[in-house]
Parts: structure tokens; sequence; C-alpha cells
């Protein structure tokens, strides 16, 4: 079949080269420690060069060549309330922040000490799958008030989240914003909604925002609290430069939370899990990215967004059984396979992955999600299952197209080859 070739805006993308093939094999690489044959386009994990600004602030520190304990200078505070205020029009005082190793660390953390034992901790399904796991491990019980899906977007539904919310035993909602895997920025009167449901019934908001920074070119986020005083007060908010600059290895994020009790327990929290304190890196890549890495940031978004507009005229030239889903953040492509008849797993389970890097099972479930793994086996195509992220996403994909083209090209061939052989199959 013919592949489609749409017209795609390169603009500020072509001061930075993101079509530049770099081998990640061998270097330890989580995403990329897979088969010769295999194109892993799963765990969200750039394959460019973060912004030339960091390079050369981890070069300068490392060619220092005493790597002790690190401290947090007051550059880094500016960093952050400098880059929310211009970036997202939000005040943020330096007092709220605290530095943490990874947002998902700050999430566990939050989740270990400002819940009980038993508690109810609110996700809503399909979301990121380690949300998950940082409820369960932590002996809390997951409570799923499913996104509404109409074929077209997500929205919120809010007869179930508040009858949800209302248990007395939900303490807390991980709110997703933007959300992850379906790329759904929520609006300022959705946001507040949330708040006010969840001052009403008592239950703190930790809002993970680490994708905040991918929107496409013209698309705002809004911090969740940013929208009202009620937000602000009864929230704690994670944040970081990783997901944005490509630093997942560096370990910087930070937590800010605007409410005096919230910010001492959530302090506390970091410290005894000893998750609060920098390595020599993430203080340096921290202020680089968000005091310089600005121009490279907005080149990148006009980059994804050009791969995400190639990745729709193909499949609706050559595979319409795949629906891409809009989204207005992340890199991620959410990708609706119902059409492919029988495209979702036969043993979803809520738990998080159902396999790792290395294609290993998880151990929760006896059977692996049947396209996906179909696509895997047959073309080397590496996806995320949507069961991964709660039974809401049976019959989806999620594609990383934080890559150069030509490798959203080649992975779209595969996808191609494997739809069509596992179409063959199911005749």
């Amino acid at each position: 079949m013919k592949i489609g070739k749409p017209k795609v805006e390169r603009g500020m993308a072509m001061i930075y080269d993101f079509d530049k093939i770099i081998n990640r094999r061998g270097t330890n690489s989580i995403k990329w420690d897979v088969p010769e044959t295999e194109l892993p386009m799963w765990v969200a994990d750039m394959d460019f060069e973060t912004a030339p600004e960091i390079r050369e602030a981890l070069m300068k520190r490392a060619q220092h060549g005493i790597f002790g304990y690190a401290g947090l200078p007051k550059e880094w505070y500016d960093a952050y309330t400098g880059w929310w205020e211009t970036r997202h029009h939000f005040k943020m005082e330096k007092e709220w922040l605290m530095f943490t190793t990874g947002v998902v660390a700050g999430i566990s953390c939050a989740v270990r000490k400002l819940t009980d034992v038993g508690d109810n901790v609110l996700i809503q399904t399909p979301v990121y799958n380690t949300f998950f796991y940082s409820i369960a491990n932590n002996g809390r019980n997951i409570a799923k008030s499913p996104l509404i899906y109409d074929g077209e977007q997500y929205r919120m539904d809010f007869d179930d989240l508040e009858k949800k919310l209302a248990d007395p035993q939900t303490t807390m909602m991980i709110l997703c914003n933007p959300h992850n895997p379906v790329g759904k920025i929520w609006d300022r009167e959705t946001l507040a909604k949330v708040g006010e449901l969840c001052k009403k019934h008592h239950v703190i908001v930790l809002s993970d925002e680490i994708h905040c920074d991918l929107t496409a070119p013209g698309q705002e986020y809004i911090p969740f609290a940013s929208v009202s005083d009620v937000c602000r007060q009864i929230s704690i908010t994670c944040i970081a430069p990783t997901k944005t600059f490509n630093l997942a290895g560096i370990q910087t994020a930070a937590v800010f939370a605007a409410d005096e009790e919230l910010r001492h327990k959530m302090w506390w929290a970091l410290h005894v899990d000893e998750v609060a304190d920098p390595n020599v890196f993430a203080v340096d890549a921290a202020i680089a990215a968000f005091t310089k890495g600005g121009p490279w940031l907005d080149a990148l978004r006009e980059y994804i967004e050009g791969n995400k507009n190639y990745v729709f005229a193909f499949l609706t030239e050559n595979l319409p059984d795949i629906k891409p889903i809009t989204a207005d953040a992340t890199y991620l492509m959410w990708l609706d396979c119902r059409g492919l008849k029988k495209s979702g797993s036969h043993a979803a389970h809520d738990c998080g992955e159902q396999e790792n890097g290395q294609g290993k099972p998880c151990g929760h479930s006896t059977e692996k999600p049947e396209f996906c793994r179909f696509l895997r086996e047959k073309t080397g195509l590496f996806l995320n299952d949507g069961s991964q992220y709660g039974t809401d996403g049976e019959g989806f994909l999620r594609m990383n197209l934080a890559c150069p083209r030509s490798l959203v090209e080649d992975g779209l061939k595969r996808l191609l080859e494997g739809a069509g052989a596992y179409l063959k199959m199911l005749s």
C-alpha cells in the first residue's frame, strides 16, 4: 500500500537536528535493551539528545571532577518559579518547593505517608500504569473512576467521580494533568469542579504534572493549583524537567504544596524515604533546562506535532481500522485498535505493566495482550498494550512518537504489516 506523505511544517524544528539517528544500544537503555530486529516505541523516553545548553552544563559539572554531596542553591528555586510564572502564568512561592529524585518517588511517598493502609486512592482510567503500583504496593485500595470516551475524546464522569469520592474510605485522588496516555489537557472548569468535589469530601489531590510542558504548539496546560484557592489548598503537585528534556536518568524532580500542613507532611515523607537529596548533576540539569531550554523545547514540540500529523495521515490513508486519538499534550499517541476485531487483551488486569522491556511476564496474568504481542513477534514493533492502563484501555495501543521521523515511518510500516497479518490470521 502507498504510504501517505502529508505536508508537515518544520519551522523552528529545523534549528535542531531531531532527524539525527543516535544508536542507544549498549548504553544500558531500558527502552533499547531489546533484540536487534525490534523497534521499541513503548516507554516514555525520547530518542533525541537533550538541549545543547543542558549538555554543556552537565559536561561542565563533570569536568570539575569532584562529586560530593549536593545542596539546593537559590538558582534552583528561581529556575522552577521563573519557568512556571513565565511559561504557565502561575506564581509559585519558593517556600512551596521541595526536591525529590523523581515524580514516581514523590507519588509513592505521598500515598504512603498521607493516607492510611486500607484507604482508597482514586485514579481515572485508562491512566499511567505505575499509579496502580504506587497504590497497591503500599497497601491501599485502587478506586477507579473511568473516563468517558465518546469515540473522539475523553472527559471526566463527574457523577461516578463524586460517588467514588464520597466513600469515606477514599482519602486521596491522583490527578494526571495532562493525562497519560490519552493526551488530554484538562480545562479550567473541569479542574475547578474536581477541586470542589475533593474539598467537599475531604480528599487530597495529588496532581502529576510531569507532561505539562509537552503540549502541542499554541496549547497551554493549566496547573491544578492555579485554578482556585480551593485547588491550591487541597493539593500537592509533582513536576520535573525530566520528561520534557529527556533527563529521566538524571533523577531530578520537585514537589510543591501551598498549604503549610500538607507541605510539612510531604517534606517529612520525602526525607523519611530518603528521596529528598539531589545528586551532583540533578541541580545543574534542572537549572539549565528551566533557564535556557525554552527554544529547544519549542522546536521539539513542533517536531513532535509533525510526527503526530504524519501518523494521522498514514493511518487515515492506509489503515483506517486503527484510529489515532487527537492529543493536546505528551509525545504519546493513543491508538484505538478495536476496529481490528479482537485486538484487545484476553486477560487484562489492573495492576500495571503486563510485560517489561525484556518481554518477561509480570506474573499477574497467564496470557499476554494478543494484538500487541502479535505485533512484536511478527514485526518487532514494541508498543504498550492499552490494558496496562486499566481495563478501559483494552483494544488500544500506546505509541511513543518522540523519535526521528524515519523511525516513525519504520514503526508505521511495521504496524501496517502486522495489522494485515493479524487480520489474515483471524479470517
